[in-house]
């Protein structure tokens, strides 16, 4: 695998570990709300793996023209950055409508970390399929910034995870 790749997969795999262990203790609260307006833990989590498999299914669907799209530049770059910068922000963003309609109920904590492993799974054998001169290709599609690459993809999921760590520990308190 392309060294940038694992760098940043591990990244995201370590937080995904650390929100692993630190919701376990709070299964009991799984579909619990903090009011009628807000999300349960499940819903906050179901929402990050939707958004998740949407992002592989896109890339494993676009990989097979990995040779016919162009690179990624300075401008997708400056498009990441304000990517991150959303991210970091207090803002709440409604979810797009294809996440929305694609997040699955789970009966449990662990049921929703096991399908979240699988996505990661499925992201890892794809990842590994991307050779070092097509890491820049605009494969992946983000909802607002357009054609970004492959690195832009797994830094935007681990942003989008960090992005919605502030909710997820005030609904562990």
């Amino acid at each position: 695998m392309n060294a940038q790749i694992q760098k940043r997969l591990d990244k995201i795999e370590r937080l995904t570990y650390e929100l692993q262990q630190k919701t376990k203790p709070f299964e009991h609260a799984f579909n619990d709300k903090p009011d009628s307006l807000s999300w349960s833990l499940h819903q906050v989590l179901a929402h990050l793996v939707a958004a998740e498999k949407l992002s592989v299914q896109y890339l494993s669907k676009k990989i097979n023209g990995i040779n016919e799209v162009g690179n990624t530049g300075v401008y997708e770059e400056a498009k990441m950055v304000v990517v991150k910068l959303s991210q970091r922000l207090p803002f709440k963003f409604k979810a797009p409508t294809r996440v929305v309609e694609s997040t699955t109920t789970y009966d449990s904590l662990a049921s929703l970390f096991t399908d979240w492993h699988l996505t990661r799974q499925s992201l890892k054998q794809l990842l590994e399929t991307i050779e070092d001169r097509n890491v820049k290709k605009r494969i992946f599609k983000h909802i607002i910034a357009g054609k970004l690459n492959v690195l832009h993809a797994i830094d935007f999921m681990y942003e989008h995870i960090n992005h919605h760590l502030p909710q997820i520990n005030r609904l562990l308190k």
